[in-house]
């Protein structure tokens, strides 16, 4: 009877095993789990306060703000560069870690550390908006809105008096919205020369740290501590207006450089130049420029039939870097016809000037600039000039520390400065940007006409455009500042070919110069009058000596 029941027993518990299985199984596969349900799609018009509130921080920012644009096709690139740029970033991280890692080997009994794993994952991060806005600087300005929520495989073994310790990153996730600049805008590829980083506000940065398999993140206390150091750490870096400043180009190469200086350059005399006239003498005169400048030379005036002419004449010549530039003196035989013979010419480096010292060097004029060519040891005669740089008050500073053997103080340099030149003397610098929805009723051919002080100096012509772009230097040495004056900036079109009406007004601005006199730069786009929708941007600066 005892057999009987432990049989009956186990007869029933596997009937009932098997059944209890299909019964499971069947309301597995069959039942709808409502966890699993396919959302109910509603209007945000149509949700509660409260649950709008919860899902506004997971909307991205193009549903959000009109500011703002939707780059899918953005993600998709990164998407499928994501493997590149995952190998990319860790040879960078590995190549610089590796030398901090080094320092502290022999420390604290370490004996070695090492990345045993490193990868960012697989899962790249998603831009849910990027905006993109222009300023009147030459640069270009991006703010994009990223979350990262990566699978980061970084695991770093330690060696601590031979027992071996590893640290693993695990459950990464960085929500940021940074400033991205592209600075200056050169025309050299890629055409920006800095790439200029800050965030606009404090980071979300998440993330967990096993040592030997556990997560010391959930010690209470501890996470919040860290993500709180972390976060305060970073912004003291880089939140705006503080920054990180990649350089992508070398400057040297891209520099847009602005004047930093004025050259005054006084031509006393010449003695015992050659004898180019069939009577025995020669109509000279000289020629000025700066080595690496567009800008026309200066001319003395002629000394007719002498070979020892006295000028005495004074030049100025905006510097731009005196490290580097170098005067070029040409001596000229005037001739009514044909080209002028060239007398003789010489080299003065500006690095050999002392600022605001002026310096009077008697030169030796030669054939070339070639040292090794033979025709330079004849006797071409001798040019004395008298030579000063006077670097612009805001600039003289960092310039002075430049150049060699400079040691003075202020007393000495505020001598020298008012023995040079007049109060108040400097250089007016426009720079013609371009110009908007310039309209002519015939032609739109547009170029620029400036007007300063009955002086007239034009830009480049650029065919068939509404908006077209110069980009063009004009400089004005003046020996007073220009508070009661204005500039006049005539925006005007040509036909390319000889005809009636070939030339039309397209507009132009009067701008005062006072306020680029007290701020000492103005960069704004004005409305040109007579032109329906016309706009041209135009930067000044005024610069003393």
């Amino acid at each position: 009877m005892g057999f009987l029941s432990s049989l009956l027993g186990i007869f029933g518990f596997g009937i009932g095993f098997l059944s209890g299985v299909l019964i499971g199984f069947y309301f597995f596969i069959y039942s709808e789990n409502k966890d699993v349900e396919d959302p109910v799609a509603r209007p945000l018009s149509e949700l509660e306060t409260i649950s709008l509130e919860d899902l506004m921080p997971e909307i991205p920012l193009w549903v959000k703000s009109p500011d703002y644009d939707r780059v899918d096709w953005l993600n998709k690139f990164i998407l499928h560069m994501w493997p590149f740029i995952d190998k990319a970033s860790c040879s960078i991280i590995r190549s610089t870690a590796e030398p901090i890692f080094a320092e502290y080997i022999g420390k604290f009994n370490i004996e070695s550390i090492e990345f045993e794993n490193l990868s960012l994952g697989n899962l790249p991060p998603i831009i849910h908006g990027l905006k993109v806005f222009e300023t009147n600087e030459r640069e270009l300005v991006m703010e994009p809105a990223f979350k990262w929520a990566g699978n980061p495989n970084i695991i770093v073994t330690i060696t601590i008096s031979s027992i071996r310790v590893t640290v693993q990153l695990v459950d990464l996730q960085v929500f940021a919205m940074p400033r991205i600049t592209l600075k200056p805008l050169v025309p050299t590829f890629p055409c920006f020369a800095n790439i200029v980083v800050s965030l606009l506000e404090k980071p979300h940065i998440d993330f967990g740290i096993k040592i030997l398999g556990g997560d010391i993140m959930s010690i209470p206390g501890l996470y919040r501590y860290v993500q709180e150091t972390i976060k305060h750490e970073v912004a003291k870096l880089y939140l705006w207006p503080k920054s990180l400043e990649i350089p992508v180009l070398d400057a040297s190469t891209v520099s847009i450089q602005k004047p930093v200086g004025i050259l005054r350059v006084k031509v006393v005399r010449a003695t015992k130049l050659l004898k180019m006239d069939l009577l025995g003498l020669s109509d000279p005169y000289v020629k000025l420029r700066l080595g690496g400048e567009k800008l026309p030379a200066k001319k003395t005036t002629i000394k007719k039939k002498t070979l020892n002419p006295e000028w005495n004449e004074e030049f100025k010549i905006s510097v731009k870097d005196p490290q580097s530039q170098v005067l070029h003196i040409e001596v000229y035989d005037w001739d009514k016809v044909g080209a002028h013979d060239r007398l003789g010419t010489q080299l003065v480096p500006l690095k050999l000037l002392t600022p605001n010292e002026t310096k009077e060097l008697i030169l030796d004029l030669l054939k070339n600039t070639s040292i090794t060519d033979p025709q330079n040891k004849k006797q071409r005669g001798q040019i004395t000039v008298e030579l000063t740089y006077a670097p612009f008050r805001d600039d003289l500073e960092s310039f002075s520390s430049c150049l060699d053997g400079i040691a003075r103080n202020d007393s000495q340099l505020n001598r020298a400065s008012s023995s040079v030149s007049p109060k108040g003397a400097g250089l007016l610098l426009l720079t013609v940007q371009g110009a908007q929805d310039v309209e002519g009723s015939r032609h739109n051919n547009p170029y620029v006409l400036v007007i300063f002080r009955g002086e007239r100096k034009k830009s480049k012509m650029i065919r068939k455009t509404h908006n077209p772009r110069w980009n063009e230097d004009f400089q004005f040495m003046l020996e007073e500042p220009p508070s009661q004056d204005k500039i006049q900036i005539k925006v005007m079109s040509k036909r390319s070919v000889i005809g009636f009406n070939s030339k039309e007004s397209l507009g132009h601005v009067d701008i005062d110069l006072g306020d680029v006199v007290h701020n000492g730069r103005i960069n704004q786009k004005y409305h040109l009058i007579d032109s329906k929708n016309g706009v041209i941007h135009v930067e000044l600066r005024w610069k003393t000596i």
